[in-house]
């Protein structure tokens, strides 16, 4: 197919057709909020972000006739800004400008961070002529503007990384957990891992971690001895549980976010469970300093974005706003740049089936990705190992897809 727009470097133009184109609010889920991009949403160094959006969040970037709207939590439910909603904004604001298309305009909606803001948010939108919608963030609001769009006839790319929420025309950009434990069990059974025991924390996040790591290993032969469930109450007698299965495993999963892995970690040590005695697999909520840094964890396995498209991204966003982006604010600068670089190169069908579709996907700030016909997507992950305080690449994450699909 024909070449969209040549490559871009930096923060990741956007990649298709074969071609490179150019907490603030209550946790209702485990699988939105700090874990919204599979690592925490990171610090935001200002509670008042350089340009960020009006209080009223009904904003305008740009002057051109395709209408991209978009949709972010600007206010936390308590009425105060939000620091993670301005810093999608801002990236947003990053990305049109990075294209340089004047074809297009933002229409920057805040959806006070609820489901009913959401759907007024999506009402207003689809007045205005919105082709498609970027955002929400938490997945009741993502449901919410996935009935106002889908009435309208347009799709949306938003950022919950609870799969449920997605759907035909309502896709997930997020890094979502089933990705993630994909990718470890994948490489894990390359290496020659053959039996695993899983200790999985008892929330959401966890059981769909739990779910897709059994299907998982069930495919690659990876025998599944032990899945022990735990809270913090449990977690001691848990892995107690595990360590007296000695030299029947090779291999143990624990799908834990990063605030609780200290705690795991003095559980893992004193049962004696120790690196060069059994492989550890985890996910992207291990890429955080805080697990890094911890005695036990030296040597295990995580998948996970790389990390040098982030660290591009943010030391421009720096620059530009004199603050540290969230974590998750990639996802908003890749959504924009893509909607605007395809109402730039695919003329009317720029958001249909056939283009959104596309089986080579996208390349963003945070690697290739592509979108799938039931609203999820599939995402380029690199295996990291936890060495000398670092997250060191040991499988690097793929550029392009193969032609068939995953």
């Amino acid at each position: 197919m024909k070449r969209l727009l040549a490559a871009a470097s930096l923060a990741g133009a956007l990649a298709g057709c074969g071609t490179t184109i150019g907490t603030d609010r209550p946790k209702t889920s485990r699988l939105d909020s700090d874990l919204s991009n599979g690592a925490p949403i990171g610090k935001v160094t200002s509670s008042a972000l350089p340009g960020s959006a009006p209080a009223a969040g009904n904003e305008r970037i740009g002057t051109g006739d395709v209408k991209i709207a978009l949709i972010l939590p600007l206010t936390a439910a308590g009425g105060q800004p939000s620091q993670v909603g301005q810093s999608l904004r801002n990236a947003a604001d990053l990305a049109f400008a990075d294209a340089g298309v004047k074809e297009v305009s933002l229409l920057v909606k805040d959806d006070h961070s609820t489901p009913d803001g959401a759907r007024a948010a999506a009402e207003q939108a689809m007045s205005d002529g919105a082709e498609i919608v970027i955002g929400p963030l938490f997945a009741s609001d993502v449901r919410e503007v996935a009935r106002v769009v889908r009435q309208s006839g347009r799709p949306m790319i938003a950022f919950s990384t609870d799969s449920a929420a997605a759907a035909h025309g309502s896709y997930l950009l997020s890094f979502l957990i089933e990705g993630y434990v994909d990718r470890i069990v994948d490489f894990a059974a390359s290496r020659g891992k053959k039996s695993a025991a899983a200790l999985i924390p008892d929330n959401d996040y966890g059981r769909v971690a739990d779910a897709e790591f059994q299907a998982d290993a069930a495919k690659r032969g990876l025998r599944v001895l032990a899945v022990e469930h735990y809270t913090a109450a449990t977690r001691d007698a848990a892995v107690r549980k595990i360590a007296d299965l000695g030299a029947g495993i090779d291999t143990l999963f624990i799908p834990e976010q990063a605030d609780a892995m200290p705690a795991m970690a003095a559980a893992l040590e004193a049962a004696g469970l120790k690196p060069d005695a059994v492989q550890l697999l985890g996910t992207g909520l291990w890429n955080d300093a805080r697990v890094l840094s911890l005695p036990a964890l030296q040597g295990a396995w995580f998948s996970a974005p790389e990390n040098s498209g982030f660290n591009a991204f943010a030391g421009r966003y720096r620059e530009k706003y004199g603050a540290d982006p969230a974590r998750i604010a990639t996802l908003s600068y890749d959504a924009v740049r893509l909607a605007a670089v395809l109402a730039k190169s695919q003329g009317s069908q720029r958001y249909s089936d056939s283009v959104l579709l596309n089986r080579q996907g996208f390349t963003g700030a945070d690697g290739v990705f592509r979108f799938r016909a039931d609203g999820l997507n599939d995402r380029g992950l690199a295996v990291l190992q936890v060495k000398n305080g670092k997250a060191v690449p040991i499988s690097p994450a793929p550029k392009t897809f193969p032609p068939s699909a995953t």
